[in-house]
């Protein structure tokens, strides 16, 4: 049983970006009902691909043991290389490679209009900063720049311990999930929440909960050990991670973001219209 439900977060793995919608809807025409439909739409290719991907890889398995003590270090690419061959398998990989190419693009799109949506806010230290629109381009640049920068020292621990670096990034899928939930919990406690264009209609409140009672029950399962016995490398640092966020959040709360929060916006933060930027 235990084994079954660590499984089912593989699926879970595949069912995150797809909010990369929401996050640029100030550069999307009719975002009201755009935005939703392009979160929609990621969905049920996650489902269909994510579940092809999954099984194709699973049935693919030759040597269990073998794949594990892989000399490449990555049982996934050992797989490809005894189901394909070699070169069909490096090719696959290659495949792989580009896709997390355009990932990483991507969230970096979606971290930088985060950046820029929360500094409009004065919710982070140096707003001004990161708020600020570049206006050749209109898009904000200095934010853009900041992901990037973050990004990079993220990955630095891994080339001395992936240890460290598991821990680092550890939170990443449990905290985009937490991050989608808190407003749908929200929204559904809010007895003067108004539906948008784009809703659900008298299915609203019951998958609502649902998906809370999913987030909450999946998280749970993200923060048990994945393999035993339990060591230092094989630790679940989840839970640590979480509670360090969680703990940072309340503090610069409390100490500055109540302050500043909704406040008056930093200058410069304007979008400039896309005929604007293409017409210069």
């Amino acid at each position: 049983v235990y084994v079954f439900l660590i499984g089912l977060l593989m699926a879970q793995y595949t069912y995150t970006g797809y909010d990369a919608s929401a996050h640029v809807a100030e550069e999307t025409i009719n975002a009201s009902r755009e935005a939703p439909n392009g979160i929609v739409r990621s969905v049920w290719v996650s489902i269909l691909a994510g579940w092809v991907l999954l099984i194709a890889v699973t049935a693919s398995i030759q040597d269990y043991a073998a794949q594990r003590a892989t000399d490449t270090g990555l049982p996934p690419a050992q797989i490809f290389i005894d189901a394909a061959g070699r070169t069909t398998g490096i090719f696959l990989l290659l495949i792989c490679a580009v896709a997390q190419f355009f990932c990483g693009m991507a969230s970096v799109t979606a971290n930088s209009r985060m950046t820029y949506a929360f500094s409009r806010d004065n919710a982070l230290p140096g707003s001004k900063i990161w708020a600020t629109v570049n206006p050749r381009s209109g898009t904000p640049t200095n934010s853009i720049w900041l992901c990037v920068v973050l990004s990079a020292i993220l990955v630095l621990p891994s080339l001395y311990s992936l240890t460290a670096y598991f821990a680092v990034t550890s939170i990443a899928v449990i905290g985009l999930y937490i991050a989608y939930v808190t407003p749908v919990y929200l929204r559904r406690r809010s007895p003067d929440f108004v539906n948008g264009p784009w809703n659900l209609g008298r299915w609203s409140a019951p998958i609502g909960w649902i998906a809370v009672a999913w987030v909450c029950f999946i998280v749970i399962l993200f923060m048990l050990p994945p393999y035993s016995p339990v060591t230092i490398s094989s630790f679940n640092y989840a839970p640590l991670t979480v509670a360090f966020v969680l703990v940072f959040a309340t503090v610069t709360w409390v100490v500055r973001g109540k302050k500043n929060f909704m406040v008056k916006p930093p200058e410069g933060h304007t979008t400039v219209p896309a005929e604007e930027v293409l017409h210069e």
